[in-house]
């Protein structure tokens, strides 16, 4: 009785090494991509201890009277209120004569971005460093 031998070579191809590869690059690149950064005003926000790493020399407070839908600017936290036209102005006379000129923006949860970025847009103007406060959680 005569036994043949199969000696033919197997045409399949494993993919699971084309898979762990596409999965190693997919998490490379997705790792990478949280890297980039593409902030385009610089904020000095304070830290959750409550320390800052620059001194605050002003604070501009932004209150909304939702009933009214207006908005009202403290300069230094005084109880009469500016224009916003006049918070620019008043800020480069506080600031004027500083090394590192930097001020804070003292917020209400209900003010909407548009008028933070407004100061901001101040700061940027100007070359002054801003810190956003936050409450501590």
């Amino acid at each position: 009785m005569a036994i043949k031998q199969r000696s033919k070579t197997s045409a399949e191809f494993s993919m699971s090494s084309m898979t762990d590869i596409v999965f190693l690059l997919l998490i490379f690149f997705l790792v990478t991509s949280t890297l980039i950064n593409p902030n385009a005003l610089k904020l000095l926000l304070p830290k959750s201890t409550n320390q800052i790493s620059a001194k605050q020399q002003v604070s501009v407070s932004i209150k909304h009277y939702q009933e009214e839908n207006t908005f009202s600017y403290h300069i230094n936290g005084h109880l009469q209120p500016i224009d916003f036209e006049q918070v620019e102005p008043s800020i480069q006379a506080l600031l004027q004569n500083t090394e590192e000129p930097t001020f804070t923006i003292l917020s209400d949860q209900s003010v909407p971005i548009e008028k933070v970025v407004e100061l901001m847009n101040i700061a940027k103007r100007n070359n002054y460093k801003v810190i956003l406060a936050t409450s501590p959680e």
